[in-house]
């Protein structure tokens, strides 16, 4: 018989063990159609990604079928049916996973509950060191020396050894000069 996984939303006004008693009455119209349920998950009071008919919130419950496709078209019947079902999804599958949801696992949260920022921050700051073993924000020089290049001293820059002011004969001239010569003529 083919397999598929399906999941369904029901609304967050009911109680869990009514959205149990959900999952059962659509348990018995797979049995009753020559299908089973192999594994069954209740994800548990979720926030929606978008409002679903003006609700914010809804209880996730998840199954693992084996069943005929006229037993799948008979359960969403009666999901579509059900006023206590906001969404529900089916799809077909090459084989069951065996692992309990990511969902249902929980993120390494520490002993207060919360987790910390994770992801992207997650191993940054002091003491953290690079592949070659120097520490973060030191530069390196592009052949591969290892010695750091900084810029040259103010000294010996070229800048530093041209004039400051090349004044008005040099074509140059500060604005004060250029307002004072177009006022005049």
């Amino acid at each position: 018989m083919p397999l598929y996984e399906s999941t369904f939303i029901a609304r967050p006004d009911i109680s869990s063990q009514q959205v149990d008693g959900l999952a059962e009455q659509f348990r018995e119209i797979l049995t009753e159609a020559g299908g089973e349920v192999a594994k069954t998950e209740y994800w548990g009071l979720r926030s929606l990604a978008y409002r679903i008919k003006k609700n914010r919130k809804g209880h996730y419950y998840f199954m693992n079928i084996d069943a005929p496709a006229e037993a799948i078209n008979a359960m969403e019947r009666t999901m579509r049916i059900n006023e206590d079902v906001i969404r529900y999804l089916t799809v077909r599958v090459e084989e069951h996973d065996p692992n309990p949801a990511p969902l249902t696992q929980s993120r390494g949260r520490g002993r207060d509950g919360r987790g910390g920022r994770g992801g992207r921050w997650e191993g940054r700051g002091e003491g953290r060191r690079r592949e070659d073993g120097e520490e973060r924000g030191e530069r390196r020089d592009r052949d591969g020396s290892g010695e750091r290049k900084g810029p040259a001293p103010a000294e010996t820059t070229p800048a530093a050894a041209a004039p400051a002011d090349t004044g008005a004969e040099a074509g140059g001239g500060d604005a004060a000069a250029g307002a004072k010569e177009k006022s005049d003529g």
